[in-house]
């Protein structure tokens, strides 16, 4: 029997939790958003690993996979702050670096075409650091609670992240545009 469609299963499971994640952080449910938020976070290693370890890597896959994390990201800032316990500055601050990134991305198609994404370091550095920030937030109401001195020192690190990483985006996409229009492409 042929497994290749698993891991994209899988990405595709990890986006239906999106829902009732939202729906346990709006009614401050936050021990099983915690719960479902583990779950979703060990079925991205899942899918990676499979899709690795067996090369079962697909075109699918590679646009589901950031779209499911982007997902469940927006959904836990969008919960969070929805209970107030995020502050709505971080919350656009994210939102509107991605739409900078999503907006550039439909003006590189138009006046380039396609091309291929690809996060930088930076990029995944913070994604990883908003991940943290939920998964404090979520740990701190749900379990135990968290320094406020740490709460706040990864609420501006973050900040820091999605502005430096937003702007590196904007640099390093519109120094390729403008190559590839000086080049003729």
């Amino acid at each position: 029997m042929n497994l290749r469609w698993l891991p994209n299963a899988i990405t595709i499971s990890r986006m239906v939790l999106a829902l009732p994640l939202l729906w346990l952080l709006m009614i401050d449910n936050y021990r099983f958003a915690l719960w479902l938020a583990l779950i979703a976070g060990m079925s991205d290693f899942l899918d990676g690993f499979l899709a690795k370890q067996y090369d079962w890597r697909s075109a699918l896959g590679g646009v589901l996979d950031p779209l499911a994390d982007k997902l469940l990201l927006s959904v836990c800032f969008f919960g969070l702050w929805w209970s107030l316990h995020l502050p709505g500055w971080i919350v656009a601050l994210v939102f509107a670096r991605d739409l900078v990134i999503v907006v550039g991305a439909f003006v590189w198609w138009r006046v380039i075409g396609t091309f291929k994404p690809a996060p930088s370091p930076l990029s995944k550095t913070n994604t990883v650091a908003q991940i943290g920030l939920v998964a404090l937030i979520l740990a701190n109401l749900a379990w135990r609670p968290v320094p406020m001195t740490l709460l706040q020192a990864m609420l501006l690190a973050v900040a820091a992240l999605t502005v430096i990483s937003g702007l590196d985006y904007v640099i390093r996409y519109g120094l390729r545009a403008w190559r590839a229009r000086e080049s003729g492409q």
